[in-house]
């Protein structure tokens, strides 16, 4: 995908996305509901101006430094040999964001008859398997990849950890689309795949290191 698309569609999705709740406003209580916790139950409110608006203030910032990211990399030659695919990540994370944000509106003007958690879950499951494609394509870089201090030191580390990470992260999100099945457990598919697949791929850089300096 082009940098111009891109920019297009993640822009069109913030105007839907501000757009959505400006329609809804008259709808929306004074203090909307902004968070939820682990059993699914609301525990933090804001006003409703933020709850229309900080969403999509936040999705701007974002695009931008996702967009800035590949010309600020001292390696952005690297950058480039995976561009179209970064570029489709960063459409991706902005629809992502904005799936979030409509899901907070429905709740808010009634429609409160579905577990949060459990409604982000295919939708992060199939984010995560695009990550870890992205993962599998990426070269060194200072941005964008499982990035410690083994991996940004050698090409050898980094895309021996990238290919099985990108793998793992795949299967992080074929878990978590798995939970949606069971929605009393939604989070322990998120949160315990993700936990391991970043332990085990900053463990694994580590090691491929030591073998790498025992080999020279």
């Amino acid at each position: 995908m082009s940098t111009k698309t891109t920019l297009t569609i993640s822009v069109i999705l913030i105007i839907a996305g501000t757009l959505a709740g400006l329609l809804l406003w008259n709808q929306l209580p004074d203090q909307v509901a902004s968070h939820w916790g682990a059993n699914d139950q609301v525990n933090g409110y804001m006003p409703r101006l933020w709850g229309v608006l900080l969403m999509p203030i936040i999705t701007i910032f974002m695009l931008a430094l996702f967009l800035a990211i590949p010309s600020m990399d001292p390696l952005k030659a690297n950058i480039e040999q995976f561009r179209a695919d970064f570029n489709v990540f960063i459409t991706l994370i902005i629809a992502f964001m904005l799936y979030i944000h409509a899901l907070t509106l429905v709740w808010n003007i009634g429609y409160t008859n579905f577990r949060m958690s459990a409604a982000m879950l295919p939708a992060l499951g199939l984010l995560f398997i695009f990550m870890g494609q992205l993962i599998t394509k990426a070269k060194r870089n200072y941005f964008i990849g499982i990035r410690t201090p083994w991996t940004l030191s050698s090409d050898t580390v980094w895309d021996k950890t990238h290919q099985l990470g990108g793998k793992l992260f795949i299967a992080a999100g074929a878990i978590s689309l798995f939970g949606a099945f069971f929605p009393d457990a939604a989070i322990f598919f998120i949160m315990i795949p993700v936990l391991f697949v970043t332990l085990f791929t900053v463990l694994y850089s580590y090691f491929l290191y030591l073998a790498e300096q025992k080999g020279k």
